[in-house]
């Protein structure tokens, strides 16, 4: 006579069994990634006016270490990159479009993008930092400086910038540059005062136009990380981003990118 123990391991079992017989039958969960593999492209979103990550060049070629890191990844996949050109204004909307396979140029992480899209692991940790003229570096030391109606800033639209800007700057006179590509020139030329922007920006426009500085770079005023878009819910893509990017940057082939544009 079956006992109840046994009889309960036994329809335990067979529950068992029948669940595996199941989840081996169901197809594959469908990602980007068998997209991508089968078109044989792989589609990023980028701005194209924020270097060092992304740079689009009188000629409409697309260059920076976000650049050349999608190349990498793309060749990880045996496929070709292709940058979809986009604003900061409308890179969500673009992305959610499908547009893009992921998107890219130096993207920091916020809580309202995060609820539209997957970030992949944290590529860079920056913050907003304050470039000026250097005559001026003592002036703007705190963001209590900074926020004075003699301080005439400057922002690039759609981005955190302006958002960085109309949140702690209100009583400033704020001016919206649409070009981030000449937009340092307006302060070198004495026709802005200041701009707010991630610090590894001030540092690269710094290189670029010697007469800016940026203001205590080593101390941000604000936090802030970097990462890629990758479409909500498509956890394969997304892990084989993370773990591209993680392999990069513990073989030092990240590191490289960022001290050919930084360095």
């Amino acid at each position: 006579m079956m006992t109840a123990a046994r009889a309960a391991l036994m329809a335990g079992a067979a529950l068992a069994a029948s669940a595996a017989i199941a989840q081996s039958a169901a197809p594959a969960a469908h990602s980007r990634l068998d997209d991508i593999v089968k078109s044989g492209t792989l589609r990023a979103c980028a701005t194209g006016d924020y270097k060092p990550y992304t740079y689009r060049r009188p000629d409409g070629q697309f260059e920076g270490i976000d650049v050349d890191l999608v190349a990498s990844l793309a060749k990880s996949l045996g496929v070709k990159p292709v940058i979809v050109p986009t604003t900061w204004k409308g890179l969500m909307d673009d992305f959610t479009a499908g547009k893009c396979d992921i998107a890219v140029g130096g993207i920091s992480v916020t809580l309202d993008r995060a609820a539209r899209a997957y970030y992949s692991r944290v590529v860079m940790v920056d913050g907003k930092s304050p470039i000026v003229r250097c005559a001026d570096v003592a002036k703007y030391q705190t963001l209590a400086d900074l926020n004075q109606p003699s301080t005439r800033a400057i922002a690039n639209p759609g981005g955190t910038n302006e958002r960085f800007a109309r949140q702690y700057l209100p009583k400033a006179t704020l001016t919206i540059h649409p070009d981030n590509v000449t937009i340092f020139q307006q302060i070198a030329d004495g026709r802005a005062d200041v701009m707010v922007t991630d610090t590894s920006e001030t540092l690269l426009q710094h290189k670029l136009i010697p007469s800016l500085c940026p203001v205590n770079p080593d101390k941000p005023l604000q936090f802030g990380e970097k990462a890629y878009l990758i479409p909500r819910g498509d956890d394969i893509l997304k892990q084989y981003v993370d773990q591209w990017l993680n392999l990069s940057q513990k073989t030092g082939e990240y590191q490289a990118v960022v001290d050919k544009w930084l360095k």
